[in-house]
C-alpha cells in the first residue's frame, strides 16, 4: 500500500546484460513504444487527458523528460493498440521509402507473422508483387529447398528481419539488381557469438544493394504515412494480427515469447486499462 504522498507504480525491469535469450529472471526498467494518457503536463504541446504514443516506460506511470519525442493521437476510430504496431511507421518506411518496390517483383518477407512482416507482405500484395513470407524457427531447416520452389526466377526484394542462416540462404537466391532492406536480425540479438554470413560475395556479383533501416529517420514523414495507412484500414484493405497480454504482470512472459516463437502477430501488453 502507498503511504501519504506516494504513488504506487508497477514496472518491468531487465538486467543490463543478458547472455543469450532473455529469461523472466533477467528483468531493469524497460522502455518501448507504447500508448499513454497524459495525467499532468507542464508542456504547451500536451494537456491532461491527451492520448499519445512514443517511447514510454513499461510501467503504469512514467515521467517523460523529452515529451518532444511523443506523438499526439488524433484518430481514435481505430484500436489504440494499433499505434504500437500497424500505425507505427517501420513497415511503410522500409517497404515504400527504402525498398522502392515495383509492380510484379518477387518479394520475400522473413518473420512474416510479426508486427512488421505481416504489414510488409500486405503492402507488397497491394503493390501487385508476388509475395512469399515465412515464420518460425523451423524454417531454417527447409529454406534451401523452398526457395527454388517458390522463387524459381529468384528474389527481387528481401525484407530482412531474421539474419543468420536465413540471410545466407536468401543471398544465394537473389536476382541480379535485387535489393535487401535490413530492418532487424532477431536470430542474432542474444547470441554470445553472432553467426557469420558466408555468401556476401553475391552482393557484388549480382549488384545487390543492402540498406539498413532506422525508423527514426522517417518520423518527419509520419503524417504522410498516417494518411495512407488509416485510409487502408478504414477501407479494410489491411488485416492486422495482435497477440494481446493483459496486465503488466504478464509482460516478462510476453517478452520471452518473442524469442521462443510463442507469439503470433504484434505482441502487445495492456499495462493498465481505465
Amino acid at each position: 500500500m502507498a503511504s501519504d504522498g506516494e504513488v504506487m507504480n508497477k514496472q518491468v525491469i531487465l538486467k543490463h546484460f543478458v547472455d543469450g535469450a532473455p529469461k523472466e529472471s533477467d528483468m531493469l526498467p524497460l522502455e518501448g513504444f507504447g500508448v499513454a494518457k497524459v495525467v499532468d503536463s507542464g508542456h504547451p504541446k500536451f494537456k491532461e487527458g491527451d492520448l499519445v504514443w512514443g517511447i514510454v516506460g513499461w510501467e503504469e506511470y512514467s515521467v517523460i523528460k523529452n515529451p518532444e519525442s511523443l506523438f499526439k493521437i488524433h484518430h481514435t476510430d481505430v484500436p489504440l493498440s494499433y499505434y504500437t504496431g500497424i500505425l507505427g511507421i517501420t513497415a511503410w518506411a522500409g517497404f515504400y521509402k527504402v525498398a522502392a518496390p515495383k509492380k510484379g517483383e518477387n518479394v520475400y518477407v522473413s518473420a512474416a507473422s510479426g508486427a512488421v512482416g505481416q504489414l510488409v507482405g500486405q503492402f507488397a500484395k497491394l503493390m501487385g508483387c508476388y509475395v512469399v513470407g515465412s515464420a518460425g524457427k523451423e524454417m531454417e531447416l527447409y529454406i534451401y529447398i523452398l526457395f527454388p520452389r517458390y522463387f524459381p526466377e529468384g528474389i527481387d526484394l528481401y525484407f530482412e528481419t531474421v539474419g543468420g542462416k536465413m540471410l545466407d540462404a536468401v543471398l544465394l537466391n537473389m536476382r541480379l539488381h535485387g535489393r535487401i532492406v535490413v530492418c532487424g536480425m532477431i536470430s542474432q540479438y542474444y547470441l554470445s557469438e553472432p553467426e557469420g554470413i558466408h555468401n556476401l560475395m553475391n552482393l557484388p556479383y549480382k549488384r545487390i544493394p543492402m540498406e539498413g533501416l532506422a525508423v527514426i529517420d522517417y518520423f518527419p514523414q509520419y503524417s504522410e504515412f498516417l494518411d495512407v495507412v488509416l485510409a487502408l484500414i478504414r477501407e479494410e484493405k489491411l488485416v492486422y494480427l495482435e497477440d494481446i497480454a493483459e496486465a503488466i504482470e504478464s509482460a516478462p512472459a510476453a517478452l520471452v515469447g518473442l524469442f521462443s516463437g510463442r507469439s503470433l502477430g504484434k505482441q502487445v501488453v495492456v499495462v493498465a486499462r481505465e
